[in-house]
């Protein structure tokens, strides 16, 4: 399907991160794990966080935003779609966070939207922009993303330990539509967008969950004196259990899939740009998809939502592991479980 249309062009890419940070050590001693433990096995050397009155999630989105179509040389004017596929604990509830960057931003001509996959969310945010690009429903659309969901993270709770790795942070991308009558060329192209895939196994949407401030359990002074507005697992031996059997096939076959609906196998992979996610289910996965050293562990981050595919991309284009020519693979996760790819063509402009 990717053959079928316009050409997607990626024109610009940013990132934000907060100046504040959180060491390993640090979270360690809150948390009563072993150091050595959060910072082999999970994988946090440090990570970002926000201030409690600052770096709300749109004001992460605007600043990358800023900088992504600096990245692509064009103004908000250009813009046709603003994408906002981030975290939903923003800065308020029931309310559109795409609405306010496109506001802020001047983007003046463009209709906002949100999609929600959690941290699944930028490889399939790409799909669905690329899609309507490919058919000519519009011509450029920014796509932002934030989340600062290391503020739901209760380092008492060692049932939720898997999320002691939540970092805060950013990320932007241009997409626009090239070939004849669309406004980006070759010479304009950071990469091509090619085939996407994504699967998803229901059977543990419940499994991670905010047990208070949705219509189940409204928010109330109760809720909140009983400590339910952090992020918990029910039954963390039952979800690793589970888990255990079916995220690395899920992983590996939307990999495949996308990389053969691109025309590529993994013997043409040259960089994979992967959620964060403890150490050696990273190593694990990029040895089955024999990248050698195209890869990046994003440790002084941590796992940031759906901006983890952006700082991976520009990790690699700073270590040089990253370059004109190759076969790109955003790759991710997000609970419910929701596994997603993304095949990009990297150009390098």
């Amino acid at each position: 399907m990717t053959d079928t249309g316009r050409p997607v062009r990626l024109t610009g890419l940013a990132t934000y991160v907060p100046d504040e940070r959180i060491t390993g050590a640090e979270i360690a001693a809150e948390s009563g794990i072993p150091e050595d433990v959060v910072v082999e096995k999970m994988g946090v050397r440090e990570k970002r966080v926000c201030p409690p009155d600052d770096d709300h999630v749109t004001d992460m989105c605007v600043t990358a935003g800023e900088r992504a179509l600096a990245d692509a040389g064009i103004s908000p004017d250009d813009l046709d779609l603003v994408c906002f596929h981030g975290s939903e604990y923003k800065d308020h509830v029931v309310w559109s966070a795409a609405a306010n960057v496109t506001e802020r931003l001047g983007a003046d001509d463009a209709y906002a939207h949100e999609s929600y996959t959690l941290c699944a969310g930028a490889p399939i945010a790409i799909r669905h922009t690329a899609a309507q690009l490919r058919i000519g429903d519009v011509d450029r659309a920014l796509l932002v993303a934030a989340s600062r969901e290391e503020d739901l993270v209760d380092y008492g709770n060692e049932d939720s330990s898997f999320m002691f790795n939540f970092g805060s942070g950013a990320s932007a991308v241009v997409l626009a539509a090239g070939g004849d009558d669309g406004p980006a060329d070759e010479t304009d192209a950071l990469a091509t967008v090619r085939a996407s895939a994504a699967e998803t196994d229901g059977s543990f949407s419940e499994d991670v969950v905010m047990p208070a401030g949705g219509s189940k359990h409204p928010p109330s002074e109760t809720t909140v004196r009983e400590g339910l507005h952090t992020l918990d697992v029910p039954d963390p031996e039952g979800m690793k259990d589970r888990l255990a059997d079916v995220s690395a096939p899920a992983f590996l076959s939307v990999a495949d899939d996308a990389l053969a609906d691109s025309g590529y196998d993994r013997a043409d992979l040259d960089f994979v740009a992967l959620t964060h996610m403890k150490r050696s289910f990273h190593d694990y996965l990029v040895g089955e998809l024999g990248v050698d050293d195209g890869h990046y562990y994003l440790d002084e981050f941590g796992h940031v939502q759906s901006v983890d595919q952006a700082l991976a991309l520009e990790a690699g284009l700073e270590t040089d592991r990253l370059t004109s020519g190759d076969v790109v693979l955003l790759l991710a996760a997000g609970t419910g479980y929701t596994w997603s790819a993304t095949v990009l063509e990297w150009d390098g402009r």
